[in-house]
């Protein structure tokens, strides 16, 4: 075989879908892994979407996105209290899409990345495919939040850019504004980036701490975002990228190499998507969250409590298992498939996605139950 990059050999394959996939192969394995919202698409957003394809809208879109769209992005982001203009959204395939262009555009080999831990391997895996270096923090010893002290031991001349995502993926932690005035004290004065992941802003039940808000920052901000997660719009595979005008012509010329333009019609549908009220949604996948919590608490688990996104994140390592361990036996035995806390740079967890209908939820958590008492 001809050779390839060097680069892919640093490449793993996804644990979340690899555990995935494992499951499957056991009947009756009730899935708690993947972190997909179970409701489908509001029906304005697929009217939308027919109304755009029966119109004709099957055309080649601009490479930065459809005005419309990225006119209605930068309002939304403007009245929840960011200062962002049209000029500044790309539309790009989900917020990986986003992830991939902000981290690749902005890193050269052997620059660093402070990943703080638990994280969604994403960022490990594109940091790598960059050449750059990630650079893990572990924030479980100070109640998954920064401080000044762990983020400035973390900088080096070499730091480019440090990756937040609140409400966190695995442990639905929200960083604190202590957390987030940590940040900003950290990359003062230095050419530092910070690229925000907010996919799950949208599904907390009280505004988050930001540092988007922060027009002082605005120049370092890198937001991606998706349609996915609070709009259940996951196979849509749409989000943006909101940058400093200063840096969007590069950016851009990037995207489109990689993608070109994302789908016209689809773009219409995420201006009707801004419109909806996800609400509703985001109160479901809270009772769910407290449900799994409750159940938890009452197996003897500790575990951060979660404040957003769908996910709960407990410390099963004084059972002797590693979390591999745990999980693959978990499947095998209990008839539950969860996903390790390795797979996020946590070893001694599992996480538990609430993206299920409450009664498989609870013949889940009954399963890690007796699961539990057998070990």
């Amino acid at each position: 075989m001809i050779p390839l990059n060097d680069r892919l050999q640093s490449l793993q394959r996804s644990g979340i879908r690899r555990y995935t996939n494992l499951a499957k192969t056991v009947p009756d394995c009730v899935m708690l892994t993947i972190g997909e919202p179970d409701f489908d698409t509001p029906h304005q957003i697929k009217a939308a979407a027919v109304e755009a394809l029966n119109q004709g809208r099957t055309h080649y879109a601009p490479n930065q996105g459809e005005e419309s769209l990225r006119r209605a992005i930068a309002e939304f982001e403007t009245k929840r209290g960011m200062q962002c203009k049209p000029e500044q959204v790309l539309i790009t395939a989900g917020a990986t899409g986003a992830l991939y262009t902000a981290l690749t555009g902005i890193l050269n080999p052997g620059e660093e990345v402070v990943i703080p831990t638990p994280a969604f391997p994403l960022y490990e895996s594109i940091t790598l495919a960059a050449g750059a270096v990630p650079v893990f923090l572990d924030i479980r010893a100070t109640g998954f939040q920064l401080t000044a002290e762990a983020l400035t031991s973390c900088i080096t001349e070499k730091t480019k850019a440090i990756v937040l995502n609140s409400p966190n993926n695995p442990s639905g932690a929200v960083l604190s504004q202590a957390s987030l005035e940590a940040v900003k004290a950290a990359v003062a004065g230095k050419d530092i980036y910070i690229i925000c992941d907010n996919v799950y802003q949208g599904l907390s039940e009280r505004p988050c701490p930001d540092l988007c808000l922060d027009g002082s920052l605005a120049e370092k901000i890198l937001l991606c975002q998706s349609f996915s997660k609070p709009y259940a719009m996951t196979g849509w595979r749409i989000g943006y990228l909101v940058c400093p005008e200063t840096v969007m012509d590069r950016l851009l010329l990037l995207h489109a190499a990689e993608l070109a333009s994302m789908p016209t019609f689809l773009q219409d549908a995420c201006v009707a998507a801004l419109t909806v009220n996800t609400k509703p949604m985001a109160e479901v996948y809270a009772r769910r969250r407290e449900l799994v919590c409750r159940r938890l608490k009452e197996m003897g688990l500790s575990f951060p409590e979660p404040e957003g996104a769908f996910y709960v994140f407990p410390d099963i390592s004084r059972f002797g298992l590693t979390d591999e361990a745990f999980c693959t036996r978990l499947i095998a035995e209990g008839g539950v498939a969860t996903v390790p806390g390795s797979c996020f740079g946590c070893p001694g967890h599992i996480r538990i996605s609430c993206c299920c209908a409450e009664k498989q939820l609870v013949l889940g958590l009954d399963r890690l139950a007796a699961f539990l008492k057998s070990l």
